[in-house]
């Protein structure tokens, strides 16, 4: 992407709006009050306490951006997009709007981070802590149910007997991992207010029984033994590189001898700048962790290396999140 003139600047600074207006009636759940039943500006800001006025202009934006429709004085969610925008539908990406509406308070923030090289704290969505970390949750489930089964089948190592999980969310990649090798078994690790998410999801498609969830802190406490192969998806740019060797030592002192660790993740180009995902998700970082950056191949095999690990190579190249990067403990 490159921007060349005063037009294409203008319009990408524009490109707040429309995601700032989903985000908003994402956050206030418009989309599953306007799916029963059509409602005027007036009902819909009753019910949800609050100003008509604001209701009445937001309601028109989303109108003239087609997620709703607008008839007489009434509003209803558009049937093309319902889909897509209602949390009880698996074709749903709801979560992920919320998720991006969280990130769009702290990229706000950029300046100030910049100058200090502090990340901001900007304080929880007006739905709560709580619900904006189910949003997280499930947002990362959006991004990987289309993806996952098909990358595991194709980077499937094959014949092991455990996978371990780590920071494990609610299961998406622990079940493709099950269905690739039937007779394994695997171990989900994360936060403890994460495990009845897993628990849920799991015991909806059936494989509960073949996995064991472990409440705990990566950064903090022992990991789970017994695994032959370690899954670590969308974890290291997280973290800062003195974080990442942390993780790697118990990676490695969890690990049966000659297991393989395959980490999922954004691999940077060694200028930093490719690929343009990955050079934007480093200000994704930026603006919501203290450490977290996205690596170059080169940086984690040296991390890997300096904890054990051999064998080091990038195993699928993506320019997005779906690069595998694979190692064997020493």
């Amino acid at each position: 992407m490159e921007l060349r003139s005063a037009e294409q600047l203008l319009e990408g600074m524009q490109g707040f709006q429309i995601p700032c207006v989903l985000a908003a009636a994402a956050d206030l759940n418009l989309f599953q009050l306007l799916a029963a039943t059509p409602r005027s500006a007036q009902t819909t800001a009753e019910r949800l306490g609050a100003d008509v006025k604001a209701v009445t202009v937001l309601l028109d934006a989303l109108a003239a951006i087609g997620v709703l429709v607008k008839s007489q004085d009434c509003y209803a969610l558009a049937s093309a997009v319902a889909p897509f925008l209602l949390d009880d539908s698996p074709q749903s990406v709801a979560a992920m709007l919320r998720h991006q509406a969280n990130c769009l308070r702290h990229w706000a923030r950029l300046p100030w981070i910049v100058q200090t090289g502090e990340s901001h704290e900007v304080g929880d969505s007006i739905r709560g802590a709580q619900a904006d970390q189910q949003s997280f949750i499930e947002a990362m489930h959006v991004v990987s149910k289309t993806v996952a089964q098909s990358l595991i089948d194709e980077i499937n190592p094959g014949r092991f007997q455990c996978v371990l999980d780590i920071g494990g969310a609610s299961g998406t990649w622990t079940a493709a991992w099950c269905r690739a090798e039937p007779d394994a078994q695997a171990i989900l690790f994360d936060l403890p207010a994460v495990i009845p998410l897993a628990q849920q999801r799991l015991e909806e498609i059936g494989i509960s029984h073949r996995v064991v969830l472990v409440p705990g802190d990566y950064h903090s406490d022992p990991l789970p033994r017994g695994a032959d192969l370690v899954w670590l998806s969308a974890i290291i740019h997280q973290n800062s590189p003195e974080q990442n060797r942390a993780l790697y030592h118990r990676i490695a002192s969890a690990l049966e001898p000659g297991g393989q660790l395959l980490i999922r993740d954004i691999v940077m180009e060694p200028s930093r700048t490719e690929p343009l995902t990955g050079a934007l998700f480093a200000v994704n970082m930026l603006v919501h962790t203290e450490g977290g950056n996205c690596y170059t191949l080169s940086e984690i095999r040296d991390d890997l290396e300096a904890a054990g690990f051999t064998q080091v190579t990038c195993i699928r190249h993506d320019e997005g999140m779906n690069s595998v990067v694979s190692a064997r403990r020493g």
